[in-house]
């Protein structure tokens, strides 16, 4: 029995940032921002837009392409960062706004990885028993998000994207194989500082500005450039696959050298790639369901094709997956 991706659906919020306006917020120009990350612009939210109605939009569109009721949905999971709180759990507001009355789910925190985190869960779900998962890469990055901090700013947007995985029995479509990874000692280069149980919110902490991501850029970029080139390497490699064997690629979203490194070290053409960078920044646990619907959207993705897919975060976190899509359903 595998986990099939039969569905795919992304949302993206209307208000666009775009360099030129990031020139008039902080000491940074258009062909600086471009030429080190590949970034042209990025979404965000409205005014009292958060993740679970990002995430409710693109299981909504899910749900309508694929024409489940939301009554059969057994488990929603949703890796995010930037849940709409603590608690209750986003799984829990996307599960009473869709009316998915007959499902369970929880949200999950890998950064980043998130996705592949949350796809490997629902993979276990569906092996476990599980008809109908719906897994869920979604953040608000514009809300942990200094903008006057240019190292951090120019990066981030926000997103949302889901899956839907059920069982299917065969060598046509499923999961493959999965390689996930974490480790601490890149806790102190990529983080959060305040918010959590060790710092609590005072007047202090948000004085300090330490409710905003942090992030030592070289480090993270040197770390990210070999774990994920490595991780797509490896996972072809170990079960027989050569570069011609891809139908695409769909790296995590976060530098377009780093995409371009892990595409080389896979041996992969520029048109095994999916790289939107350009348009959304880094979206977090999204860029990967929302190059999977942007790629679904092109005709560059057909029923049976091998993806690629591979990520890296804070934690640190990475890994890869490689599934064949489909079979498609259609509502």
């Amino acid at each position: 029995m595998k986990a099939a991706v039969t569905g795919v659906a992304s949302y993206v919020p209307e208000r666009v940032l775009t360099n030129k306006d990031l020139e008039q917020m902080v000491d940074t120009n258009d062909e600086w921002i471009v030429s080190r990350t590949g970034i042209r612009e990025r979404h965000l939210v409205a005014p009292g837009e958060a993740t679970s109605h990002m995430a409710t939009a693109a299981v909504q569109k899910l749900l309508e392409r694929t024409g489940v009721p939301a009554d059969e949905i057994d488990i929603i999971i949703v890796a995010t960062v930037t849940p709409d709180m603590f608690f209750p759990a986003t799984a829990a507001l996307i599960q009473q706004r869709i009316g998915a009355n007959n499902t369970w789910g929880y949200d999950l925190s890998a950064a980043c990885s998130g996705f592949l985190f949350a796809l490997k869960s629902g993979e276990a779900h569906i092996k476990a028993g599980a008809k109908k998962v719906i897994v869920v890469g979604a953040d608000t990055m514009s809300s942990i998000t200094d903008y006057t901090d240019r190292n951090t700013c120019i990066l981030f947007g926000d997103a949302a994207g889901a899956v839907l995985l059920e069982p299917y029995e065969g060598d046509d479509y499923g999961i493959e194989d999965t390689i996930l990874h974490i480790d601490g000692s890149g806790a102190e280069a990529l983080y959060m500082s305040a918010g959590g149980s060790r710092r609590p919110a005072t007047a202090e902490t948000v004085a300090n500005g330490e409710h905003y991501i942090y992030q030592d850029g070289k480090t993270v970029f040197k770390r990210a450039s070999v774990d994920m080139a490595n991780a797509s390497a490896e996972i072809l490699e170990r079960n027989g696959y050569g570069a011609p064997d891809v139908g695409i690629f769909i790296p995590h979203q976060a530098n377009q050298r780093i995409i371009d490194m892990a595409a080389r070290r896979a041996k992969l053409t520029n048109d095994q790639v999916l790289s939107n960078i350009g348009k959304y920044g880094n979206t977090t646990a999204a860029t990967i369901p929302l190059g999977l619907d942007e790629a679904l959207a092109e005709g560059r993705i057909v029923p049976g094709d091998l993806i690629l897919l591979a990520a890296f975060g804070a934690g640190y976190t990475w890994g890869s997956i490689i599934f064949r899509f489909g079979p498609e359903r259609k509502g």
